[in-house]
């Protein structure tokens, strides 16, 4: 089985992969580690895309987190089984993001890149706000679902992603 989770900053993407790779015992591959670098210093392009290649050339099954469009994203999409975009509503994005903020707070998250302080500040909070849900965004994610809407699934809020992993489950 392989897996992209997309969608909006916050809405908890890299929790259900974890929890995908473990109930199906395959690997998962978080694009934030693959971009961050000690210090929220972003991964050169190069070695970003080619990191994501070898992952994608070795595991017959995976579950891969993050949108990063210049990371391999054509193939992630043609080759997945399934596309998860989780489209939950800003406010709620924010509200984990803050969450998720007082709960990892001076540490690194293991599904963030090494070095990589769990912060929260104004250009994060604006992204999740208004930057990150600019037209061309949502236009990118349409196109996703039009492309790929016979292996496509969207979740919108904390009740369906319950149901969807409860299904999962079984």
């Amino acid at each position: 089985m392989k897996t992209a989770i997309i969608g909006h900053s916050g809405c908890g993407k890299s929790t259900l992969a974890r929890y995908l790779g473990e109930q199906n015992h395959i690997p998962v591959l978080y694009l934030d580690s693959v971009y961050w670098m000690p210090g929220w210093n972003p991964r050169p392009g190069e070695e970003a895309v080619e990191i994501v290649k070898q992952f994608l050339d070795e595991q017959e099954s995976w579950v891969i987190d993050g949108t990063y469009s210049k990371m391999e994203f054509e193939r992630r999409m043609r080759e997945a089984d399934q596309i998860i975009f989780m489209d939950f509503n800003r406010f709620a994005c924010l509200y984990r993001a803050v969450k998720r903020y007082f709960r990892y707070r001076g540490r690194t998250r293991e599904d963030m890149g090494e070095g990589c302080q769990e912060k929260i500040d104004a250009e994060f909070v604006w992204w999740i706000l208004h930057e990150g849900r600019r037209k061309k965004k949502k236009a990118h994610f349409q196109n996703i679902l039009q492309q790929y809407g016979e292996k496509s699934i969207v979740i919108k809020n904390q009740k369906q992603l319950t149901e969807f992993m409860y299904r999962e489950k079984r």
